[in-house]
């Protein structure tokens, strides 16, 4: 049986149920035969590596561990989850010093133990700021590391059809940008419904009140998860991140926007959603096109996102901007 690629995979957070899902859904998809399992709290990490070994996945060796030095050794590919989840009443932003902290962790252990990894995804909450505290602390390039943002755009697609009733393949080209928080920016300029570009029907098909109440529903789509279920989205990033992964190992190409370091003369020195392309070669962005009323809540969300970063320097887990490079050479 084939598979996309023989390195490496480790999954950070197997024990959890997103990462556990991970595990599972990386499998299912025959990306690699080498899957490994890490996550500190022992026995639930057992417990879900035995589900897996139930599973009788043919030709693939999974293993788990609770030492990272094991986990990280050799690997090649890596997408994380493991950090603190969302409850019910707080914001991504709430879990902001204590996964910084844990992303400060992934970042020295990557640069300890697998220095020559080829992909790291990191998705756990705030997702820009834990992407962008682990590119500098683990020494990587801007292009090794992406972080989960397309959740927003499939939100918005999932939203459009419901509105539309239409099937959610008639629905196209949805993209948020900037954060992946309550400041995203939703954009309609670029999004084509059955065919029609969505900016034209706002106001004729689709009255802006509930272009707006529309919006508002996918900024609150994991509140309204959590309102739901009683706990944070899991399936969801579980998949799109490991279909992220699947791009770096030279798959598909990912349909969505992720997060990537930006430097450009409007948006510098912050991780955030761009019109991106993530293949084996990495993740590479251009500028984001739309109305000029869509670039101000762009640029709304990044600067909300620097505040974000400057209290994280703040904090003592980041440098200043200026100092980066020299724990970074790859951001000078």
């Amino acid at each position: 049986m084939e598979f996309l690629t023989n390195g490496k995979l480790v999954i950070v957070g197997a024990a959890g149920m997103i990462g556990s899902n991970m595990a599972q859904t990386a499998l299912m998809m025959r990306l690699t035969p080498d899957v490994c399992l890490y996550d500190p709290f022992a026995p639930a990490l057992e417990g879900v590596a035995e589900e897996l070994f139930h599973c009788a996945f043919e030709g693939v060796r999974i293993t788990y561990t609770s030492d990272v030095r094991e986990a990280f050794t050799g690997a090649q590919y890596i997408v994380s989850s493991g950090g603190a989840a969302r409850k019910a009443g707080m914001t991504r932003e709430d879990l902001l010093k204590g996964n910084a902290a844990i992303a400060e962790q992934l970042g020295k252990d990557i640069r300890a133990w697998c220095p020559d990894v080829k992909h790291v995804v990191v998705i756990f909450n705030p997702a820009d700021i834990t992407g962008l505290v682990t590119l500098i602390h683990s020494g990587l390039k801007p292009s090794q590391v992406s972080t989960l943002a397309a959740l927003d755009s499939t939100r918005l697609r999932s939203e459009l059809a419901r509105y539309f009733r239409l099937p959610p393949d008639r629905i196209e080209n949805c993209r948020t940008y900037g954060g992946h928080g309550e400041q995203m920016s939703v954009f309609a300029s670029t999004t084509l419904v059955n065919g029609r570009p969505l900016s034209e029907l706002i106001g004729a098909r689709m009255p802006q009140a509930d272009w707006e109440a529309l919006r508002q529903r996918v900024v609150q789509g994991g509140k309204h998860i959590i309102d739901l279920r009683g706990r944070s989205s899991f399936q969801s990033p579980a998949y799109l991140s490991i279909e992220m992964i699947a791009a770096a190992m030279g798959g598909r190409p990912f349909r969505y926007p992720v997060g990537t370091f930006v430097r450009t003369e409007e948006f510098r020195d912050i991780m955030m959603a761009m019109e991106t392309a993530l293949t084996a070669d990495g993740v590479s962005y251009r500028p984001v096109q739309g109305t000029p009323e869509e670039h101000a809540e762009l640029k709304a969300s990044y600067e909300h996102l620097c505040a974000l970063r400057d209290e994280v320097i703040a904090l003592g887990i980041l440098p200043p901007v200026a100092e980066w490079g020299a724990i970074n050479p790859n951001l000078r």
